[in-house]
């Protein structure tokens, strides 16, 4: 209501100024005193009215039966005020528009015509030339014609009005269940988003320290070297998985690039690669690798992490290379392996690949694998810059 009170302001002046100019006139009308107090209290009567009851309840509100009470009562005042001062029939050019915005246009229409129409029938009996009222007749049906042209235009703003404002509701309720359906994509994502974090960090740094743990629990009688070894890894792997653990508590950055470019941090993971398991891991880079954003260098090292993963539990592979491309267009990162490959349209059960995607298609990347049981796998991540 509150917004229909505030697009009322333009018909609320026009209203005072007819109020207005029709009581002056009335005023000044060549009619006794008594008369032109009584005309003019009736005028007085109908602004009043309209301001306390029926501006609110019968026209912007519509509610019934005070529609239908506020138009009774301001046609009876108005034909009190033409009853005493003819002149009032001027204020027909405010009764009108007001009757056809509180009552339906099949109701509105007739009111409005015995209103323009009972005026010059008053005044003859008023003042007793019961023969001339009819030469009055044409006049008022002019204006009962111009009266009903503006009602008809209108009842034609007021149902607009009414369809907007439907409109309006219905884009309110869909801008709400956009904005909630937004935010259950949003919460979505950022689960899917942690479950990644988590099994490219956490969970590979596991992996890694109970297969430690089983290469030293294999050595334990037989070389102590080993089994030392062995467990200096898996404690250097739990202070790091501990690492990534606060990292993603506290801002979800790899810990890894913290305090190291995307170019050490590959190199160290090849390097842990090959002290965990023996194979010959090499890595080797080109071009220039500054300048990328952290999430492209996050996508690229839980890439290259997931893939040494993969390879550490299922490639058997003897020998694995690390490449990362920096070219003006992109970045490339190919992780091979002399494994025992796989297939890679085959359903797979597990989280590695998907996730991988997953982020790529966060920094519009793409991965591809190439892959077939017994010849190797090689996993290319390509992100454009």
């Amino acid at each position: 209501m509150e917004a229909s009170t505030r697009n009322f302001w333009a018909w609320d002046l026009y209203y005072t100024i007819g109020y207005l100019f029709v009581t002056v006139l009335v005023l000044l009308a060549p009619m006794s005193w008594p008369d032109r107090v009584t005309a003019a209290a009736s005028c007085t009567a109908v602004a009043g009215l309209y301001a306390a009851y029926g501006r609110r309840y019968a026209i912007i509100e519509e509610r019934l039966p005070h529609t239908a009470i506020f138009a009774a009562a301001t046609s009876v005042l108005f034909l009190i005020a033409v009853w005493f001062v003819g002149d009032a029939t001027y204020l027909l050019f405010v009764m009108c528009p007001l009757i056809f915005m509180c009552l339906s246009l099949p109701v509105a229409a007739p009111l409005v015509a015995v209103l323009n129409l009972v005026p010059p029938v008053l005044a003859a009996l008023r003042h007793g030339e019961l023969g001339g009222w009819h030469q009055q007749l044409p006049t008022s049906f002019l204006g009962l014609t111009l009266s009903l042209l503006i009602g008809t235009y209108v009842h034609r703003v007021v149902t607009q009005s009414h369809e907007r404002a439907a409109l309006i509701r219905e884009l309110e309720a869909s801008r709400a269940q956009v904005a909630r359906l937004s935010h259950e994509a949003g919460v979505a994502a950022e689960r899917t988003r942690l479950a990644g974090e988590i099994h490219d960090t956490l969970a590979q740094g596991f992996t890694s320290i109970v297969t430690l743990v089983q290469a030293a629990e294999s050595e334990v009688d037989r070389d102590s070297a080993k089994v030392r070894h062995a467990l200096d890894l898996a404690a250097h792997t739990a202070r790091e998985n501990l690492a990534e653990a606060r990292a993603l508590v506290a801002a979800l950055t790899p810990s890894a690039l913290d305090d190291a470019t995307l170019t050490e941090a590959l190199c160290r993971q090849v390097e842990r690669l090959a002290a965990e398991t023996g194979v010959a891991a090499g890595f080797h880079t080109e071009g220039d690798p500054s300048g990328l954003p952290t999430g492209v260098e996050v996508v690229l090292l839980r890439a290259a992490q997931e893939a040494l993963a993969n390879i550490r539990k299922h490639a058997d592979a003897t020998a694995v290379a690390v490449d990362l491309c920096h070219t003006p267009t992109g970045v490339t990162l190919t992780v091979s392996d002399d494994g025992s490959g796989f297939d890679p349209d085959a359903p797979a059960a597990g989280y590695g690949l998907r996730g991988m995607r997953a982020r790529a298609e966060q920094v519009a990347g793409t991965v591809t694998v190439h892959s077939a049981p017994g010849a190797g796998t090689t996993l290319t991540v390509e992100v454009p810059t």
